[in-house]
């Protein structure tokens, strides 16, 4: 049979009876007290009870400030500057406990020229060109970019200019620069009233119109009166063209007239008809183009009216000589003509009904015929006709008696017309 016998540590278990200015030492079996040493400032008792040094330099958490190093002596400890040597581009810190980075754009000891950008990088910085220029290996400098020769037609919509360092976009006439400071916007111009009358907008421009009656002026702004009057080819009105602003009228005499429902043209009034005339009660109202006339139809001593323009003579005495050579009948006419009647021509014919055989007419003008404007002539052996020879440039009236004498069976009997003749206006 085998017996073990492990150790009992009297001191870890506290079984010891040391007292407290001993320190318990575990023996095989057993323990022994050892009296405690006393130990100075910076030093410790170790566990055989000797004084060992402290180091305080890597048991206190911080026992120098950051820009000293902790150098441990024997019960104490010494605390000594640090000595840094910092690269190019680097200087030591404020607390001098590390080297931090030389900042050469912000102290302005940077190499960079003009129109570069320095930009600071750990121990070194970099010389960047500005937007908008590049850099001339060549010269070492950075020149401006032109962008409008470098991005044709991407940049702008419409013109490229180049400024140092960019560019701007400008725009044609007619338009405007869009937000975006890049497309133009057409530029409504109708909006600012440029014309004196109607304005059509049109892409990049505009255009102005006249209403009708009115021209464009060379300005290409202002509309003014057409004078229609004037300037029409053909013939506009009847009588008279009265211009208006924008417009014309039409108009006619001041009397005898009114304008017709055309508004171009004039249409006579018919005074007789209508009952503005003036005539007496014993004249007969004759209606002309433009006006009247209170003609007389009455009939000479010793001739009866048959009609209102026919008269017959009375039965002449057997010696009464005179009686039996005036006409057998007086009759009245009435004739009306323009004054522009192309002449020669007939207005007139006369001559007997019925007619015989064997009957012989001669018509003559007897009076009314001064002036010599009228004729006659002989169509054939029983009718004879009156003429208008000479142009009537004028409006004018004839009162002419036309005598007939008809050879019939040996006996000669006359008769007389009497032709009111008319010449009005021609331009009507």
């Amino acid at each position: 049979m085998c017996f073990c016998f492990v150790d009992v540590d009297e001191c870890a278990m506290r079984k010891d009876r040391c007292g407290k200015d001993f320190l318990c030492e575990n023996t095989p079996g057993s323990f022994k007290c050892i009296p405690k040493q006393k130990c100075l400032s910076g030093f410790t008792q170790d566990a055989h009870g000797n004084c060992v040094d402290i180091n305080e330099c890597s048991s206190l958490a911080q026992p120098c400030s950051s820009s000293f190093a902790c150098v441990n002596t024997v019960g104490s400890f010494n605390c000594q500057q640090k000595v840094l040597v910092c690269n190019r581009g680097y200087h030591t810190s404020p607390d001098g406990a590390s080297c931090a980075d030389v900042d050469e754009c912000q102290m302005g000891s940077h190499a960079c020229g003009v129109g570069q950008i320095c930009h600071n990088l750990p121990g070194s910085y970099r010389c960047d060109c500005q937007t908008g220029y590049q850099f001339d290996a060549l010269r070492k400098v950075c020149t401006d970019v032109n962008e409008c020769w470098s991005y044709p037609g991407r940049l702008c919509a419409q013109t490229c200019e180049n400024t140092v360092g960019s560019y701007l976009c400008t725009c044609t006439a007619g338009f405007i620069l869009a937000s975006d400071q890049k497309n133009c916007e057409d530029i409504n111009e109708c909006d600012q009233k440029p014309c004196s009358q109607e304005c059509v907008n049109m892409h990049g421009s505009y255009q102005c119109y006249c209403r009708q009656g009115y021209y464009l002026h060379e300005d290409g702004l202002t509309c003014e009166d057409i004078d229609e009057c004037s300037q029409s080819i053909g013939k506009l009105c009847a009588f008279q063209c009265v211009n208006v602003v924008g417009s014309y009228l039409c108009a006619c005499p001041p009397h005898g007239y009114v304008m017709s429902a055309n508004g171009h043209t004039c249409t006579d009034v018919d005074e007789c008809k209508v009952g503005s005339h003036n005539c007496s009660s014993e004249k007969t109202c004759f209606n002309l183009q433009g006006g009247f006339r209170c003609l007389s139809f009455d009939c000479p001593h010793n001739y009866k009216k048959v009609s209102s323009t026919y008269c017959e003579r009375i039965n002449c005495a057997p010696n009464s000589f005179d009686c039996q050579n005036s006409p057998l009948r007086i009759t009245y006419y009435t004739l009306s003509f323009q004054s522009n009647i192309l002449t020669p021509a007939q207005i007139f014919r006369m001559g007997p009904s019925p007619v015989y055989a064997g009957d012989h007419v001669i018509i003559s003008i007897t009076s009314g015929n001064e002036e010599n404007y009228f004729s006659t002539r002989k169509l054939n052996s029983f009718t004879g006709a009156v003429y208008i020879q000479r142009k009537v440039r004028e409006p004018k009236d004839f009162l002419i008696e036309v005598e007939m004498k008809l050879l019939r069976r040996g006996t000669v009997t006359s008769f007389l017309a009497r032709l009111y003749v008319f010449f009005t206006p021609s331009s009507i």
